[in-house]
């Protein structure tokens, strides 16, 4: 379920009221009428089933309550009340499958910024990953992968083609670019650093490496890795199952394949330049392509749910 604090004028009330009561899967209606100062108005609260979130959200938007008001909305972790189960008996559809999309692309926007932590998280794991690549460490590897926030962007960019929106997509694009560019660029300094006091050396890099070769090794395999964990990490971001994001960023290579581009780099190692390059941008790819179908044909799933539901 999820609670909705809303704050409306007083000549929109009636409206907004009326849009609660008529749809389908809402309940725990509560009114208080000029309660509101910053904005003045009226105060309304209600529950609703998840899988109605998104249709209440769009109504309440189209009355102008976004701009006009306020809308907030509350996950609700635990709800005793048989009117609850009601309402969402009542509601088309499962709570699992839903997807509020204005959800969605507010969690994309924060997690999509070019901000400080975000440089850091995304720097801090390339090293980390360099240190794996240039010891053949696959426990280094694994937790590079868990600590690199790349996810976030590759979302946004997703959410912003389905959603159609350009700035969005824009925001992403930088954030995703600027963190591998600087993350690369750190890290290359960090190896030269590494190399000067004897911790990283060719030869270690150029040695075979059982655990960690795969890094410089693009082929199909990688693709296929990439779209599988981008459909899971965006089913994992629109059914709110936040833990399955963990199992998604130490299945794809991002980062570690940085790192291994930015150690190789130093020592002129071209060749492994060259393809961990190659596999990062076939991950990213893979991530991108498989995100954007999988909230395509969830957004075309949940509208002819809703199509056959009002019949």
């Amino acid at each position: 379920m999820l609670h909705l604090r809303l704050i409306t004028p007083a000549d929109k009330t009636a409206d907004v009221i009326r849009l609660i009561e008529t749809t389908v899967g809402t309940t725990h209606l509560v009114v208080l009428p000029g309660t509101a100062r910053n904005p003045a108005g009226d105060v309304v609260l209600c529950d609703v089933a998840r899988e109605a979130g998104d249709e209440l959200l769009t109504g309440l938007q189209e009355l102008g309550l976004d701009s006009t008001g306020s809308i907030a909305v509350e996950n609700i972790d635990l709800s005793l009340s048989k009117r609850a189960d009601k309402a969402e008996a009542e509601a088309p559809g499962e709570a699992a499958d839903a997807v509020l999309w204005e959800h969605l692309t507010d969690a994309t926007h924060e997690e999509s910024t070019l901000s400080i932590t975000y440089i850091a998280f995304i720097t801090l794991a390339t090293m980390i990953a360099a240190c794996g690549v240039v010891l053949d460490n696959a426990i280094l590897i694994v937790g590079a992968m868990a600590v690199g926030p790349e996810f976030g962007p590759l979302a946004g960019i997703c959410t912003a083609v389905v959603q159609r929106a350009p700035r969005l997509a824009l925001r992403s694009l930088i954030a995703l670019l600027v963190g591998f560019a600087v993350a690369m660029a750190v890290t290359v300094g960090f190896s030269l650093f590494m190399d000067a006091v004897g911790l990283f050396t060719e030869e270690q890099l150029e040695a075979d490496r059982p655990n960690t070769g795969f890094i410089y090794a693009p082929d199909w395999f990688s693709f296929v890795v990439a779209v599988l964990a981008g459909a899971a990490g965006t089913l994992s971001l629109t059914s709110a199952k936040s833990g399955a994001m963990v199992g998604v960023a130490i299945s794809v290579t991002t980062v570690p394949a940085a790192a291994n581009a930015a150690v190789a780099l130093i020592y002129g190692d071209t060749n492994q330049t060259v393809r961990s390059t190659e596999q990062l941008l076939l991950n990213l790819l893979g991530i991108i392509l498989a995100g954007t179908l999988t909230l395509m044909l969830q957004k075309w799933l949940w509208s002819t749910q809703r199509k056959r539901s009002a019949h």
